[in-house]
């Protein structure tokens, strides 16, 4: 018994620590493009990108707290772009079918595309955990924020306007203040990942992956 909660303590220590695996402060990203939600066309981010920044917002259509920040994602995205900023949403959750967020962003008036993250490959690569969940790029691709969009999720009582204090800084070509804030929101459901067999392959009828 006592090994085998051993082993099931490292298991679930092995999904932690690939969870929070991710990209640095500083780190060059090399743009990829992904199929947007709405137009069903792939979006480069070669090409989407801004040309003083670009932001990359990990969301959700159901969970309540990032449908709570649908309204200032939308108000954000508009106050900057002029400044030469462009906006990307990214959906990673397995349940969230493409038809659901189109008809989501539609709803909300986003002014900016949403791409559908097949298989959360991205959110793996990010080290996104939550929606939603802020990564923000200077001209030359460095990651120069990252975290959350403010510190008030009803929006009443915001004192730390976080995403837009980034942009701020980046625009003007001065130090972020604060480049990393405890993203929080709802967890980012991941695909099930079949387990490889004793034979090698892959067996679909063992999943594992992240829970709820």
């Amino acid at each position: 018994m006592r090994h085998r909660h051993l082993a099931a303590t490292l298991g679930l220590a092995l999904i932690a620590s690939t969870a929070t695996a991710g990209v640095s402060i500083g780190e060059k990203l090399e743009p990829f493009a992904l199929k947007d939600a709405v137009s069903g066309k792939d979006v480069d981010l070669k090409s989407a990108g801004g040309k003083k920044a670009t932001v990359l917002m990990f969301i959700a259509t159901q969970c309540p707290v990032s449908n709570a920040y649908n309204d200032r994602m939308a108000a954000v995205a508009k106050d900057y772009a002029g400044k030469g900023v462009a906006f990307v949403g990214i959906n990673s959750n397995r349940q969230e079918a493409v038809e659901e967020i189109a008809d989501h962003a539609k709803k909300n008036a986003f002014s900016f595309p949403v791409l559908k993250d097949t298989e959360n490959a991205k959110a793996d690569q990010f080290g996104a955990a939550v929606t939603p969940e802020i990564y923000v790029y200077d001209a030359d691709w460095k990651l120069r924020y990252h975290g959350r969009i403010d510190d008030n999720q009803a929006g009443t009582n915001i004192k730390n306007n976080d995403l837009r204090a980034a942009l701020d800084a980046v625009i003007d070509g001065k130090p972020v203040p604060v480049a990393e804030t405890k993203a929080f929101g709802c967890t980012i459901k991941r695909v099930k990942k079949a387990e490889t067999s004793m034979s090698g392959k892959a067996d679909a009828s063992k999943p594992e992956g992240s829970t709820k």
